[in-house]
């Protein structure tokens, strides 16, 4: 495995960990808020009809523009390093900023937000999954019983309760484009783990990231562009969308999660998935003028206990009764 054998991965004794064991109740109830925002601007996106593809790659871009003044002269000393480690940036961006993004942007504009998060909100289980396919990590009894709990209570909330809906939910064209979008951010997640970046600065790193990104990205859209999907440079919209996307879900959100990856592992980072749906929800109440319901106290109810259940059998330590730290042991400090 690339992640035990790589010399670029550097080992901290245990008295690093309470610095991680703190930071990590903060990193686990943030970086999905931050993702949440996301759903909210890529359905406000399609609705002023800017091309998905092209909205993917100008998320990144402008991000990276916004980024490159404080890691420029970093980025550009780690080059020795990274050449070596070129194809596993290009797949890690490949996967991070254009498989688990683009899709979900072309889905957004034919399926509702409710199908989005309730989809992906099995990427903590395909993460699981492909971890035991690929790496023969065994699959214990206790973790497939808490991602089952967490995902009954994402769907108590994405149905409000109501078992009609579940039996209304229709997977169409859009649904498999973001069902391909979670696939990907699972693989994102997984192989950050096992096939990681050389050791860097993160906010180095995601520039390296972001950089792998665009050049996925440009022949796509393109692509979309040469088809007639242009985006028009006249609307403020198009502007507000890049803008938000740049700061929140790509500076923001990736960099927390980057850090969670590194404190937690990939499955308990991706646990805090399940919390995405939960913040959309809060999201649309001064949005979108919703309420919260008992349904969503409900499903809370749920998926706080599920995300430990999964996380306990990593071997966690209970804090709050439902976030879960991981014991004394070694860490990857990047």
């Amino acid at each position: 495995m690339l992640a035990a054998s790589s010399p670029a991965l550097h080992v901290a004794p245990p008295a690093s960990a309470p610095l991680s064991r703190a930071a990590l109740p903060l990193l686990l109830l943030t970086a999905p808020a931050l993702f949440a925002a996301n759903m909210v601007a890529a359905r406000w996106a399609q609705q002023a009809d800017i091309p998905p593809l092209f909205l993917a790659w100008g998320r990144w871009t402008l991000a990276f523009l916004l980024l490159l003044p404080w890691v420029a002269r970093r980025l550009w000393a780690e080059r020795p390093r990274l050449r070596p480690a070129l194809p596993r940036l290009l797949l890690l961006s490949a996967l991070g900023m254009g498989m688990a993004v683009a899709p979900q942007y072309i889905g957004a504009r034919t399926t509702s937000a409710t199908n989005i998060a309730l989809i992906f909100a099995a990427s903590p289980i395909l993460v699981v999954l492909l971890d035991t396919l690929l790496w023969r990590v065994p699959l214990r009894p206790r973790s497939v019983a808490g991602l089952a709990m967490a995902l009954a209570g994402v769907v108590v909330i994405l149905t409000r309760g109501e078992a009609h809906a579940l039996v209304q939910l229709t997977f169409g064209r859009g649904d498999l484009w973001v069902m391909g979008a979670a696939a990907g951010w699972a693989l994102y997640t997984l192989l950050s783990r096992r096939c990681p970046l050389p050791a860097m600065p993160c906010d180095v790193r995601l520039a390296a990231l972001m950089l792998g990104g665009i050049v996925a990205l440009t022949p796509f859209a393109a692509g979309e562009a040469l088809a007639g999907a242009r985006p028009d440079f006249s609307a403020p919209a198009l502007y507000g969308a890049l803008a938000f996307l740049a700061l929140v879900p790509s500076l923001g959100a990736y960099f927390l999660y980057d850090r969670l990856i590194a404190v937690a592992g990939a499955a308990g980072a991706s646990t805090s998935m399940y919390l995405v749906p939960v913040y959309a929800a809060l999201l649309a109440w001064p949005l979108l003028g919703e309420t919260l319901h008992s349904f969503h106290l409900a499903g809370l109810a749920l998926i706080l206990p599920g995300v430990a259940l999964a996380r306990q059998s990593e071997g966690g330590v209970p804090l709050f009764g439902f976030i879960l730290l991981p014991r004394e042991r070694p860490r990857v400090v990047t």
